[in-house]
């Protein structure tokens, strides 16, 4: 796999993160991904004031390669303004799980740049997956 254009996923992270609806917490979120056919996804977090139902930017990004028919992640970058790295919460993990490889890159940005890089392994190891599924049994 080459390197993902991750100057192109910031870009597409800031812009959507600049339309995110955060009135209650003001943490406006963007995450932009790579697909497998070099497809870049975007989504920005949705608050609701019952919080239980917004939704996270990487959800969000997720659910726009599915419905553009990507199906697997190779990046994914998540902007936040924040003095620490902001990475994916528990349930974005799962999700992120779900469409990519233990070595997928996932990159944490604020407003000024990439500030640190891990992979899916890192952030959410021994990990369960689809291929635990035993199918026609």
């Amino acid at each position: 796999m080459t390197e993902p254009d991750f100057d192109a996923l910031f870009a597409a992270a800031a812009a959507v993160r600049a339309r995110a609806h955060a009135p209650y917490s003001g943490f406006a979120v963007g995450a932009a991904l790579v697909d497998d056919a070099g497809g870049v996804h975007a989504g920005c977090n949705v608050e609701n004031a019952a919080y239980p139902v917004g939704t996270c930017a990487e959800a969000g990004a997720i659910a726009a390669m599915i419905a553009d028919g990507g199906r697997q992640i190779q990046a994914i970058l998540v902007l936040a303004d924040s003095p620490a790295p902001v990475t994916p919460c528990g349930a974005c993990r799962q999700r992120i799980r779900e469409f990519a490889r233990p070595d997928t890159p996932i990159v944490s940005a604020g407003p000024d740049g990439v500030r640190a890089r891990y992979t899916l392994e890192q952030l959410l190891p021994a990990s369960f997956g689809p291929e635990h599924f035993v199918h026609g049994a």
